[in-house]
């Protein structure tokens, strides 16, 4: 039996054409709203003719229509934070008749196509956004468009729409635990620069550490992974000669993936937790529990993160007027093995 020839597509299209492939769906879904000449309309045209381009049926009905679907853009599935965001997501959209898409937006993706494929050809009603950091071109994409969206998990100034936690009290806690602990020289290891949360959580961190009256609080940033919680680990427990400052006592890691790689860079080091190093993780998930020894962490709201995220959403869908929402539950902390008194001088633990 012959094969049977591959069946046209939108980007087939785009590339016979020379365009991209937003304009060739406005073109041929006959949208008068796009700014082309004559003669670009022309060849969409005779592309799609000479590639026997017909639009998929389900997109063509879905065409001007709700899809009672909407998206979920984080910036990276590793990352394990996410996974009881999307959770709540999830299951708050399947609540309100909507379902729920999972989109991976990371550094070197193609953006503007990815927003495209989600918003222009009418696949999503509208989209949960994880992943804005400055200079995205998202961002710019978005003003652009009228597609509703809330920012999650991330503050985008002046949007109106950003659904966040009260990360500044998640470093409060921490430093309490600590503090009540014995601990005067406490570490942070921070996000990357420009990520809100991070450094909402960084100004927290030094602002509290400055009340308690710490010795010292030096603070290093790292990506939120496990080697960059191991990078930036090594860099606070092995100052640069002459730093002058006391040795660190106890971290606190921005994330949970940080916290495991800085337990790792502990142990390679020499050193023991908590005897030498107290380590407090933020965010709780089971892993931490299994971890060796077990991991004190800081937990934040991450289920109601996401499912506040989709009530704002689905609002702004439903014509109601966006604005900013801090989910009201409060950081909690889950104390576990990996945090204990620092140990006095000349004293063994």
């Amino acid at each position: 039996m012959p094969e049977q020839p591959a069946r046209a597509r939108l980007v087939d299209v785009a590339h016979a054409a020379g365009v991209s492939k937003a304009t060739v769906s406005k073109v041929l879904n006959g949208r008068q709203d796009l700014s082309v000449r004559p003669e670009t309309r022309r060849r969409v045209h005779e592309a799609a003719e000479a590639l026997g381009y017909r639009p998929h049926s389900g997109a063509r009905a879905l065409a001007g229509a709700s899809t009672h679907a909407l998206a979920l853009l984080i910036p990276a599935l590793a990352n394990p934070t996410y996974v009881t965001i999307a959770r709540g997501a999830y299951q708050r959209a399947r609540e309100l008749g909507y379902l729920s898409l999972l989109a991976e937006d990371f550094d070197g993706q193609e953006a503007d196509e990815s927003f495209h494929d989600l918003v222009q050809e009418g696949r999503v009603d509208g989209l949960l956004i994880a992943s804005a950091r400055p200079g995205h071109p998202l961002l710019e994409a978005l003003n652009r468009s009228a597609i509703p969206h809330v920012f999650l998990n991330r503050s985008v100034e002046g949007s109106g729409r950003n659904i966040t936690m009260d990360v500044a009290r998640s470093s409060v806690t921490a430093l309490d635990h600590l503090h009540g602990l014995g601990h005067r020289v406490v570490g942070h290891i921070a996000g990357p620069p420009g990520i809100t949360p991070g450094e909402v959580r960084k100004e927290a961190f030094l602002r509290h550490a400055d009340t308690l009256g710490l010795d010292a609080a030096p603070v290093a940033s790292g990506d939120f992974t496990e080697d960059g919680g191991g990078s930036a680990a090594r860099a606070l427990l092995c100052p640069a000669e002459g730093d002058g400052r006391p040795p660190v006592t106890a971290l606190y890691t921005s994330s949970l993936a940080q916290a495991i790689g800085a337990m790792a860079a502990i142990r390679d080091l020499g050193l023991r937790i908590p005897e030498d190093v107290s380590v407090v993780g933020n965010d709780d998930l089971p892993v931490a529990a299994h971890l060796h020894p077990p991991l004190t962490t800081v937990a934040m709201p991450l289920h109601e993160l996401g499912t506040a995220a989709v009530d704002a959403l689905v609002a702004t869908i439903e014509g109601k007027p966006a604005g900013d929402v801090v989910v009201p539950t409060e950081p909690r902390l889950v104390l576990r093995a990996s945090t204990a008194r620092p140990a006095r001088p000349g004293e063994t633990p």
